[in-house]
């Protein structure tokens, strides 16, 4: 009975014990635990610099871009780099911490960021820029760019000296940009290369039998180069085929009737079939150059080019397009297509180069391998990501010299990041319809414009906000 006493005994002890030994246990992790906790917060302050808590959501998120996501509290990230508020809402971005190489910049649209100290820069994108809102006053460190790739039918205000020469940086179509954006509907060299619609020459010629030796697409009709003028004309002399709504005279399958089909493979394999294409652009400047030029050389078909007056420094090669301004009359150009049409070796000569895979152009091969960015390619930054990305490192380039003790490089648009001459129509144009919109819109709009820029121009060099009123009462003065 004893012995089985001090075995109870015995256990009783050993259960105490054990429970003052959890119990001691628990508050050791407990308070290991809080210091780890401590620890890992204090980590996130390192430099002053909050690190990321969450993942947070923005707004239109472009891809490629490498990032620093935020957290809730963006005052110490805007306290440390330069802002680069985006007057123009373009991106949607609320507020992002964009790593450029070794450098960041805080990126935004939110506007409440005007007179903070660390803005730096003003992004404008063109089509959107307006005398409505400026941001005015002007400061001495505060540095313009303009992103502006479209068509100068959108806002002829920036083809003028007076307004171009406003901004300290530029991406725009032209090869003298500080970001040329000259190739931005050119994948790359490869698809120019590549025969995969290439439709053999003699399948065209059968199709010749139901088809135009041409053809012509277009929705936006009568703009400023008075294309459809032309094409109107040179109807009269030789068959076209033209589909969409600018004198359409045969259609599209309904799936490919939507301007968005027009990348579509269905719309492609109906192009390749013709042997050349009419491809006018909706004006005439210097390097602007978009897909009307470069989606008929991916598919094997020739352009008949009207656009660009630089454009023979883009070709693949110096036999690869018919050029409408090397022809004083449609009926001249109608003439020599007819003859490519009726002589195979002719014709051959002008794609030669795409049988051979060969793209000789020095210029076209070395703008595509040195630009900073992709087209519709997920493993290069997009153009507006390298045109943020141009801006921050300069920004950066000036805050570094002037930490040593030097004056700050001065950047400074010219006339030739945005060149258009005036509009013109055509010789034989009067005779066209009564209803052509060049005639009753583009050229005035385009002289208007002329004292709009001279205007805009006298008001910010004021430096002071302005009224909608005061801009009008300048452009009318006279």
């Amino acid at each position: 009975m004893v012995w089985i006493q001090r075995r109870k005994l015995l256990a009783s002890c050993l259960c105490v014990t054990a429970s003052v030994f959890l119990l001691v246990t628990l508050q050791v992790v407990v308070e290991l635990g809080n210091f780890e906790r401590k620890k890992f917060k204090n980590s996130n302050l390192r430099d002053g610099q909050a690190k990321m808590e969450e993942e947070p959501v923005h707004l239109y998120p472009l891809p490629g871009k490498e990032a620093l996501t935020l957290d809730r509290k963006t005052q110490l990230e805007t306290d440390s780099y330069p802002i680069m508020l985006w007057w123009s809402p373009l991106t949607g971005e609320t507020g992002r911490l964009g790593q450029c190489g070794a450098d960041a910049c805080f990126f935004t649209i939110n506007r409440t960021f005007l007179q903070h100290p660390m803005t730096k820069a003003f992004l404008f994108y063109g089509t959107d820029f307006n005398i409505d809102s400026l941001p005015l006053p002007r400061k001495a460190h505060h540095d313009w760019a303009l992103f502006h790739e479209e068509s100068p039918k959108n806002n002829y205000k920036l083809f003028h000296k007076p307004v171009i020469t406003l901004f300290n940086y530029t991406a725009t179509f032209s090869r003298h940009s500080h970001l040329p954006l000259t190739t931005q509907y050119l994948e790359g060299v490869e698809v120019l290369k590549s025969r995969r619609y290439l439709v053999p020459l003699r399948s065209k010629n059968n199709l010749r039998r139901r088809l135009a030796p041409l053809v012509y697409v277009q929705s936006d009709c009568d703009p400023p180069s008075d294309r459809d003028s032309y094409v109107r004309e040179l109807m009269t002399y030789i068959e076209v085929d033209s589909y969409g709504e600018c004198l359409r005279n045969k259609d599209l399958p309904q799936q490919l009737k939507n301007p968005a089909s027009m990348d579509a493979d269905g719309f492609y394999r109906i192009i390749a079939q013709y042997k050349f294409i009419l491809a006018f652009e909706n004006a005439v400047c210097d390097d602007y150059i978009t897909e009307k030029f470069w989606r008929p050389l991916k598919l094997g078909v020739v352009p008949v080019y009207y656009g660009s007056p630089s454009i023979a420094d883009w070709l693949p090669s110096n036999r690869s397009a018919i050029l409408v301004s090397e022809f004083a009359h449609p009926r001249e150009l109608a003439s020599y297509i007819r003859q490519l049409d009726h002589d195979d070796r002719l014709y051959e000569a002008y794609i030669e180069w795409k049988l051979k895979g060969e793209v000789f152009n020095p210029r076209l091969l070395a703008a595509l391998r040195e630009r900073k960015w992709g087209v519709q390619d997920v493993h290069q930054d997009n153009y507006i990501d390298a045109f943020e990305c141009m801006v921050c490192s300069k920004v950066w380039d000036n805050i570094r010299l002037l930490e040593k003790g030097l004056p700050p490089k001065r950047w400074k648009a010219d006339v030739t990041h945005l060149s258009c001459p005036e509009p013109a129509v055509f010789a034989f144009s009067p005779l066209a319809p009564r209803w052509s919109s060049l005639r009753d819109m583009w050229i005035p709009s385009f002289e208007q414009s002329k004292k709009e820029a001279q205007a805009l121009r006298w008001l910010v060099d004021r430096n002071k906000n302005f009224s909608a009123q005061e801009f009008w009462a300048l452009v009318f003065k006279d």
